[in-house]
């Protein structure tokens, strides 16, 4: 059975598909909504084993991981396309999980002013996050996603049964970004993960099909409000401030999806410090992401001196103040007059951070 979602943006829509199996019609998807354009896959070495493309079309592979999301590896593939004799006739397809994602769709929002794209997400973290609203770019050495912009694909395939293939830190990984959806925006959504945990653990494929629709209808209509990130949509951030700094500290070793479940739990742990959340919403964040695989500590070593100086190159800082997107209590958000974001002190960002400190 195939879903569709609609994502509107300010030029238009566009519909994510979801269901079991669609991979396999993934030429159709092409003609449909690329209408007759030359063609190109942008994938990595791990999907191109596991996940074989029935597009018999170039493709252009890169090493998978963070190191791959930079301005020298879009300028390559841009370069690629071009000696190809790719014009303002083409468009690109990107298979693969967030990284690919977010690669694919700078390449194609720069390449000849403009093409489009096609994405095609087979993680679960990039099926209920990254392919869903538009947002593409690179990273710096000053933090991430610092270089790109906002080109929205003309459709986004997702096959839950490209999960199949996942190592399981990969899978789980996906999860803190399902958590987070429950957590900025539906309490009911929340309690059914918890209800639903064994079964989602074990990559129940109904469960699964369910979960990744209520993800992505979440996001959907957060960033169809608030295309461009200036309003609600900062919500979506909710752990991420922490999060990206874990990950720049640990030079991307830690993944994104780990960053981020440690990321909740301690801004969580914030929330509480500003007199903000609910008493016990560190608490209950914790318990539903340890039961769901995930680490809710830093790993050995980190200062929180190191993570507060990468914290303050975060996007969402302004006036050289830290800025987090915090729970009141599950499915609502801490607000600073017409912001969603707040601003947190040092010392208390530090007291929360020393709350996720191993031992």
């Amino acid at each position: 059975m195939t879903t569709a979602v609609t994502i509107r943006h300010r030029h238009g829509e566009y519909p994510v598909y979801l269901g079991a199996g669609l991979l396999n019609d993934l030429p159709a998807f092409a003609d449909r909504h690329l209408q007759g354009r030359r063609m190109a896959v942008i994938t990595d070495r791990n999907v191109a084993r596991a996940v074989p493309t029935p597009l018999e079309v170039p493709t252009l592979v890169i090493a998978p991981g963070e190191q791959s999301k930079t301005r020298r590896k879009w300028a390559e593939l841009s370069d690629k396309l071009l000696d190809l004799g790719f014009g303002r006739d083409s468009s690109v397809v990107a298979l693969g999980g967030g990284v690919v994602g977010d690669l694919t769709g700078f390449v194609a929002a720069t390449l000849l002013r403009g093409v489009p794209w096609l994405q095609v997400p087979t993680t679960l973290l990039a099926m209920v996050d990254a392919s869903v609203g538009g947002k593409t770019g690179v990273d710096t050495s000053h933090g991430k996603n610092l270089v790109g912009a906002f080109h929205p694909p003309v459709a986004v395939v997702a096959d839950p049964h490209t999960l199949r293939t996942l190592p399981e830190p990969v899978y789980r990984a996906g999860l803190a970004e399902v958590v987070k959806h429950g957590l900025v925006a539906d309490a009911g959504y929340l309690a059914w993960i918890e209800r639903e945990a064994t079964g989602i653990g074990q990559r129940d494929e109904t469960l699964l099909t369910r979960m990744i629709h209520r993800s992505i209808e979440i996001k959907a209509r957060i960033v169809s409000e608030d295309e461009f990130e200036t309003g609600r949509r900062a919500v979506l951030n909710a752990g991420h401030t922490v999060a990206h700094a874990i990950e720049s500290v640990s030079g991307f070793a830690v993944s994104h999806g780990e960053a981020v479940a440690i990321g909740l739990v301690a801004e969580a742990a914030l929330a509480e410090e500003l007199g903000l959340a609910q008493p016990g919403l560190r608490a209950g964040l914790r318990d539903l992401l340890q039961t769901l695989g995930l680490p809710v500590t830093l790993p050995a070593d980190f200062l929180v001196d190191d993570l507060l100086a990468a914290m303050g190159h975060d996007k969402k800082n302004r006036d050289g103040r830290i800025r987090f997107a915090l729970a009141v209590s599950a499915g609502e958000m801490a607000r600073d007059g017409e912001r969603w974001t707040v601003v947190a002190p040092p010392d208390q960002i530090g007291a929360a951070l020393r709350t996720v400190l191993p031992g």
